[in-house]
């Protein structure tokens, strides 16, 4: 279960990485924000997923406020593009 666990976090990191470098290259900025939310949900799963390596239920109510927090940002970067308004 371990060596699961292991993998999973590897794997996520790697992939949190990968949306990172598609929020600093970017083409366009919806691109970015989804490469933002996407970060956020690669965050949540890998304090789902180090809670249960640790045994530490706390690390899920981080992963319950970091998934409100990017669903606020995901929300408000959308009625942002929808203005129309260019960052």
């Amino acid at each position: 279960m371990t060596a699961a666990l292991d993998g999973a976090l590897f794997l996520l990191m790697i992939s949190t990485g990968l949306c990172l470098l598609r929020l600093l290259r970017g083409p366009s900025l919806p691109d970015r924000v989804v490469a933002l939310d996407q970060i956020g949900i690669h965050i949540v799963a890998l304090a789902a997923v180090y809670s249960i390596q640790v045994n530490q239920s706390i690390f899920l109510d981080v992963a319950v406020v970091t998934a409100l927090l990017a669903f606020v940002a995901a929300v408000a970067f959308a009625r942002y593009i929808e203005q129309g308004k260019d960052l």
